[in-house]
């Protein structure tokens, strides 16, 4: 799998314990208020807020909580005013990373993601560091006993999809952002349940790490995930399936 799959892996896993606790639901919450604030109460007319109620469906949020998300963000209901700001930085070992927050103070917000990257060995970087090594796309995963792949890469791709590919355990379809609530309804009107759908950053491509750097990199990732007001976390980082298991089991 790629550096990105891989991770991806990861910290999808995280999300399905982080929905049962609720904090993923805050996460979507934000997400949903700021894409109507941007874009207005309209997902027709709002491929962001479109993509957000994407997410939102699939983490199973109720309808009346993704409504009164979005008018909050739309100014229809008071609430509270989030800003949008995007981290990038270094991990040990060189690999590349970008931070989507939300966030109400951003003060507390750079302070937190910078102690972090110091913590860790890494280095928080300045705007544009690092944005070119990665792209904007959709991503959408699957476990694999939803579907058999070939069903699964012909509504994918017909919905849309750039792309599928399949993992240990899951398979990750790739589309253009704007694609991501026409491919995720095709699964759902197919019964295909979904793990996670999300707007991310793909790296284009990917640093191999190993041994210390490697279990440096997979914390830091893990506990900037962590954060109250991380969106999404992307990373350009590529660890061999035998150094997983290895760190998995330490």
């Amino acid at each position: 799998m790629s550096g990105h799959s891989k991770w991806s892996t990861i910290k999808h896993k995280k999300a399905v314990k982080d929905a049962r606790r609720g904090k993923m639901f805050t996460k979507l919450i934000k997400d949903l208020s700021i894409a109507a604030r941007m874009g207005g109460s309209d997902p027709s007319a709002n491929p962001r807020l479109r993509t957000a109620i994407a997410a939102a469906k699939a983490a199973s949020m109720p309808g009346d909580t993704i409504d009164r998300a979005v008018k909050k963000g739309a100014g229809e209901l008071e609430g509270v005013s989030y800003e949008e700001v995007t981290y990038e930085g270094h991990a040990p070992g060189g690999a590349a990373i970008m931070l989507q927050t939300l966030t109400d103070n951003k003060n507390r917000t750079v302070s937190e993601v910078r102690h972090l990257f110091t913590k860790s060995g890494g280095s928080l970087g300045q705007p544009n560091s690092v944005a070119w090594m990665f792209t904007h796309k959709g991503i959408i995963t699957i476990e694999k006993d939803q579907a058999e792949e070939d069903q699964l890469m012909e509504i994918a791709l017909d919905a849309g999809a750039e792309d599928v590919t399949t993992g240990d355990e899951m398979f990750e379809i790739v589309t253009a952002p704007d694609d991501l609530e026409d491919v995720r309804q095709a699964l759902e009107n197919a019964n295909i349940g979904t793990v996670s759908v999300e707007a991310t950053m793909v790296p284009q491509n990917t640093v191999s790490l190993s041994g210390k750097e490697a279990e440096q990199t997979l914390r830091l990732l893990d506990a900037l995930q962590e954060l109250d007001d991380v969106q999404t976390v992307s990373a350009n980082v590529e660890i061999a399936e035998e150094e997983m298991e290895r760190l998995s089991a330490a």
